[in-house]
């Protein structure tokens, strides 16, 4: 296109200098000369307007298809146009949660597996006063959920209140409180399932052996679409790839049951390690702890033990040497008593004989 444009150009400026070179050359008279000049310029002036018209219209004609090119581009790359966007909300599944409340408070404990518009329903039956209205209002997390606060008719001699929640993302899930004023509440716990049985005690095992380590969840439960494992990391959770190392880990899944096998244990496997049962809606965490202690650690109380016994035993030796140390010394201190007296026994009738003697 530009080439064409380029070429109209320079056929203008030949024709201009063609046209210029007839008027200057010619050996005419000065009458013929100047009705020459003046044919001349009248087809010099013709010529230029030809020339100017034709470039005009091819001029006109590239820009025309110009246009046309750079709408089909525009229509190539657009493509057709989208259909109007659909709320997520209403392609959902609907459920309906229903609590009658005839104290002042209560727990409801609603188990998630997928997105839902979810209707909560408060029934109570009221206190004592009956008033004709009360003020009734919805919290999240003990947020008061916007626009939200109604009155309540007293009908059959109960209030009512019903709200349509649409749950489609963890961030979703909570308690959720319908509040009739200040006097009742009803608290609503959304959550994905819970794991059915957690191990209190933490599983015990020995460096360079290999530990199984099992979470599963209740058969009365939803079964899960799949089982992650993670290690604690800090504050944090480190996701287990076996295919990462395939010579250290292993999982297996059976549908409500997950086992997770470590190889070669070492002292650093020891931690928290996390199985989490995946749902749509969000995942369930549960927590076992494993202990990786060395071989030396079970005798450790052995040795303390034998320690105890060697020093108890030295203790009585020591006791009994020192007892029969002391009753030598006093057997021996009363011995020579004994034989004191016997010597001062036999010399008291000597001295009585003499005595005697000398009365005589």
């Amino acid at each position: 296109m530009e080439s064409a444009t380029h070429r109209l150009q320079g056929d203008i400026m030949a024709a201009s200098a063609a046209a210029e070179e007839g008027g200057v050359g010619g050996g005419f008279s000065d009458d013929a000369a100047g009705r020459g000049s003046r044919e001349q310029v009248r087809n010099r002036e013709n010529r230029r307007e030809i020339i100017m018209s034709s470039f005009w219209e091819q001029l006109f004609f590239q820009i025309l298809l110009l246009l046309v090119f750079c709408r089909h581009i525009n229509t190539k790359t657009i493509g057709p146009t989208p259909p109007p966007l659909v709320s997520i909300s209403s392609i959902l599944p609907t459920d309906i949660r229903s609590v009658v409340l005839k104290g002042e408070s209560q727990t409801e404990n609603v188990e998630l597996v997928n997105p839902v518009n979810l209707t909560l329903e408060c029934t109570w039956t009221g206190n004592q006063n009956k008033l004709p209205n009360i003020t009734g209002f919805w919290r999240k997390d003990g947020d008061e959920v916007e626009n939200s606060r109604l009155t309540v008719q007293l009908e059959n001699d109960q209030y009512n209140l019903k709200r349509v929640f649409s749950i489609v993302s963890v961030k979703n899930l909570g308690n959720y409180s319908c509040m009739f004023e200040s006097e009742a509440k009803i608290n609503f716990v959304l959550a994905a399932p819970h794991m059915g049985e957690v191990r209190d005690k933490p599983i015990v095992s020995y460096v360079g052996d290999s530990v199984v380590i099992a979470c599963k969840m209740e058969e009365t439960k939803p079964k899960p679409s799949t089982w992650n494992w993670y290690k604690a990391n800090g504050t944090d959770k480190e996701q287990i790839f076996t295919a990462a190392e395939p010579l250290r880990y292993e999982i297996k899944n059976d549908e409500r049951k997950t086992k997770l096998v470590v190889y070669n244990l070492t002292e650093a496997d020891g931690g928290l390690y996390y199985c989490g049962a995946v749902y749509s809606i969000n995942t369930t965490m549960g927590l076992v702890e494993l202990k990786v202690i060395n071989f030396k650690e079970p005798l450790k109380p052995f040795i303390a033990i034998v320690i105890e016994v060697i020093v108890l035993v030295a203790a009585i030796l020591f006791y009994e040497r020192y007892q029969s140390k002391k009753n030598y010394t006093a057997g021996k201190e009363m011995n020579d008593q004994t034989n004191t007296l016997t010597q001062g026994e036999n010399n008291k009738p000597e001295e009585g004989s003499s005595m005697r003697q000398r009365k005589v």
